[in-house]
């Protein structure tokens, strides 16, 4: 945070990706109380976390490109459009076809914040404070989860229905063209003359901690669900948010601890470690007998989230092509998004089906497809950076 510069980026990357911490819920509370379907609040919100996950690689490549500041700019734009006419469709009570597209739309001009940030400090910083700076950003991402749901709840109820919406669309904006006209962290395109420079999705290593970060995504979200069911079993489906939050806090300071450490260990061995007391942690979720016992266990199944995607972070730029940076974090928190998605779903199922136990498991054997491919992995991992590919000799071919 010395560094010229690092404050005014950390603190507009935080305001540009707090919506990730609310849009889902504005959409649901907005949608319900206008139209009593929950149902069809559902299908709007996941309409547009999933057109959100399918765009946000393309408009990384995009930024790896032409540049962040345009797509964060171009995107801002159409989201703001995009935004604008969901709260219309659902003010004017328009066919939930029509709430959908504009949510289609809203989605696809999401971009990946947290992906645009890493490849930002990747840039900003060099490697001896890097992993330090993506704790810090994996601290914001927990501050981010704490307090996003609950300000647009106060929003959404106490001001008024679409006022967590509004505010999303707001400080998207607002983070968009602060963080775009930071000119000093601009990522630097690394393509030389004569070469092709290589897309993040065609290099292996990229695709380990793709489905290294599905499968500890498909824990937290089976995990997440754990917190629910267990709290509704003992008849306080308040304190559900409780245990969530308390996931959050035992993350927020083993990422504090995790990045003030010099660690002497390979970033590859780090994360072996790392996922597997993730995987380790989510086991006796499934023993707890009392609120009080899984109050303890949530802080300690936290305490190894932010380490482990610090690791794979951090592994992810030393493996990534340069000039992709951008779509390689991108891909990487949609593979995690699509996780969660993947958690949440079939944890409630068996949770419905069975106990909170059983999503517990479930949570633990999605952090076992995490550990077994950070293990299997290996090889590729260590390889490094792909060099760029030579562009065609078109001289030649033109003779």
């Amino acid at each position: 945070m010395r560094a010229p510069g690092a404050p005014s980026l950390a603190f507009w990357g935080m305001v540009g990706r707090f919506p990730i911490a609310m849009r889902s819920i504005g959409c649901l509370m907005l949608i319900s109380a206008v139209t009593g379907s929950l149902g069809d609040a559902g299908l709007v919100a996941a309409a547009m976390l999933v057109s959100q996950g399918v765009a946000a690689p393309f408009l990384g490549r995009l930024a790896d490109r032409h540049s962040q500041r345009r797509v964060l700019l171009g995107a801002c734009l159409g989201h703001a459009v995009g935004m604008t006419l969901l709260l219309l469709a659902v003010g004017l009570e328009l066919p939930l076809g029509m709430m959908v597209a504009a949510a289609v739309l809203t989605g696809c001009t999401s971009v990946s914040f947290t992906g645009f940030m890493r490849a930002r400090w990747a840039s900003f910083v060099d490697q001896r404070t890097l992993r330090t700076a993506y704790a810090m950003e994996s601290m914001l991402d927990d501050t981010i989860f704490l307090l996003g749901p609950l300000l647009v709840t106060v929003l959404s109820s106490s001001v008024h229905p679409a006022g967590g919406l509004v505010a999303c669309a707001v400080l998207t904006v607002t983070g968009s063209v602060f963080v775009a006209l930071h000119r000093r962290s601009e990522p630097a395109g690394a393509q030389r003359p004569g070469e092709r420079p290589r897309r993040a999705i065609g290099v292996p290593a990229v695709w380990v901690l793709m489905i290294t970060y599905a499968g500890m995504g498909f824990l937290f979200g089976a995990i997440d669900v754990t917190m629910i069911a267990f709290a509704e079993e003992r008849s306080a489906p308040g304190l559900a948010g409780v245990l969530l939050a308390l996931i959050a806090v035992g993350s927020l300071f083993a990422g504090i601890a995790y990045g003030a450490v010099d660690w002497r260990v390979s970033q590859v061995t780090l994360l072996v470690f790392t996922t597997s007391v993730l995987t380790l942690s989510a086991v006796p979720l499934a023993f707890a007998g009392s609120l009080p016992v899984m109050a303890v266990l949530a802080v300690v199944a936290g305490v190894a989230v932010s380490p482990a995607l610090i690791a794979g972070s951090t592994l992810l730029e030393s493996v990534a092509p340069k000039g992709a940076l951008s779509e390689a974090f991108s891909w990487l928190n949609s593979f995690g998004a699509m996780g969660i998605a993947s958690g949440t779903a079939v944890g409630g199922r068996l949770a419905d089906v069975g106990t909170s136990a059983h999503a517990a498991w479930a949570g633990a054997a999605g952090g076992l497809v995490a550990l077994v491919l950070s293990l299997v992995g290996q090889p590729v991992l260590r390889a490094g950076r792909p060099a760029a590919r030579p562009a065609p000799d078109m001289t030649a071919a033109e003779h």
